[in-house]
């Protein structure tokens, strides 16, 4: 009994004396661990001149077009060229039977040749009669005579004349020769057809490429600026592609702007001008046209999509250090992948992709461009 009275103050001294070591022991250190860094895609902003385009759609027009046809009614004997094949304006094409225009044409020349040598004599007899008359040898009614068959014959030679130039002029479309240069098109008839002036099928077409047109239309709010462009002293440019985003065909200059507004659409056609040596652009293709109306020197440029809207207006995410602060900008210019600002100083830091999780002091660091189909860093 003696032993547990004993025992039992020991246990709650040792108790006591464990409680006040606990409540006395030191705090532990509190680990404060800075927030991650946004990784982000940073763009410099770096002064450069920047061209201010107008696109709109157009449609590749040949400078010259021709369907050539028959102007005679005759068979198909030779064709010496190939579909597709480049030619010169004079070079023969084709060439259709001429044997029946041969003969009317020798016809013709035969019957001018008989009244030529009616009329030699005529005037002849003419002669001799004026001599008579002023030797009273012949009575004036015959020498009156003379003179009217004189001058009825070369009335006759006259026609006669005629008849063997257009006889010529027949024979003539017997062979066909190309009336510019260009490319020949698909063949629609073969050798041995009979041919008529009045066919609805043409033979072919000629179709120059080097140079050709593009035509597209704008709003008819555009009349002044295009009528200063075409004024002036150096030809606006003009660019032509195969889609949006697609290769470029060519680059030509403004030609000219039509003469009035449709009045259905409200809109105006211009033309274009385009050196094609290489035929990337084909008569009556669909293209994309883009017009320079203008040149904006040593303009700050941003991508779009570092361009950002909230309540107070436009805005732009400017590294400062390893932090972003939001800065105020006004677009003036922009087209599908750059818009032009102010409020921005050259060699600015903005940030293009990943502002989802920005806000102002937030610490970031660079990271790459996201590839198409790639994940967020």
């Amino acid at each position: 009994m003696a032993s547990s009275r004993t025992v039992l103050p020991l246990v709650c001294i040792v108790l006591a004396g464990a409680g006040v070591a606990w409540w006395l022991r030191p705090a532990p250190a509190v680990v404060t661990q800075a927030p991650a860094a946004v990784p982000v895609v940073i763009y410099e902003v770096v002064p450069a001149d920047f061209p201010v385009l107008v696109r709109t759609l157009g449609r590749v027009r040949a400078l010259n077009s021709v369907e050539v046809r028959a102007q005679v009614e005759a068979t198909l004997v030779d064709l010496p060229v190939a579909e597709g094949q480049q030619v010169r304006k004079g070079q023969l094409l084709a060439r259709l039977d001429d044997r029946n225009l041969r003969a009317a044409l020798q016809q013709a020349q035969a019957e001018r040749d008989v009244i030529r040598a009616e009329l030699a004599i005529a005037r002849i007899d003419l002669q001799r009669y004026q001599n008579l008359v002023r030797e009273r040898a012949s009575p004036a009614q015959t020498l009156d005579q003379q003179k009217a068959l004189v001058a009825r014959l070369q009335a006759t030679l006259a026609t006669r004349d005629a008849a063997v130039s257009a006889a010529q002029v027949q024979l003539s479309y017997t062979r066909i020769e190309s009336p510019i240069d260009g490319r020949l098109g698909i063949r629609n008839v073969d050798v041995g057809s009979l041919l008529r002036a009045n066919d609805s099928v043409s033979l072919f077409s000629v179709v120059q490429i080097d140079p050709i047109d593009v035509e597209a239309t704008l709003p008819q709010r555009r009349l002044p600026e295009l009528q200063h462009l075409l004024s002036a002293a150096q030809k606006a440019p003009v660019q032509a592609f195969r889609e949006d985003g697609g290769a470029l065909l060519g680059t030509g200059s403004l030609a000219l702007i039509d003469n009035r507004v449709a009045l259905d659409t409200g809109t105006l056609r211009f033309k274009a001008r385009f050196d094609n040596a290489l035929e990337q652009l084909w008569p009556d293709q669909s293209v994309v046209v883009t017009l320079q109306t203008g040149l904006l020197r040593q303009a700050l440029a941003v991508p779009l999509q570092a361009i950002r809207q909230r309540t107070e207006g436009t805005f732009v995410w400017r590294v400062e250090g390893e932090q972003v602060q939001p800065v105020a900008v006004k677009v003036l210019h922009e087209d599908e992948q750059h818009a032009v600002v102010s409020g921005l100083a050259a060699g600015d830091q903005i940030v293009t992709d990943g502002q989802s999780r920005l806000r102002p002091g937030v610490t970031v660091r660079r990271a790459e461009p996201v590839p198409v189909g790639g994940d967020q860093p």
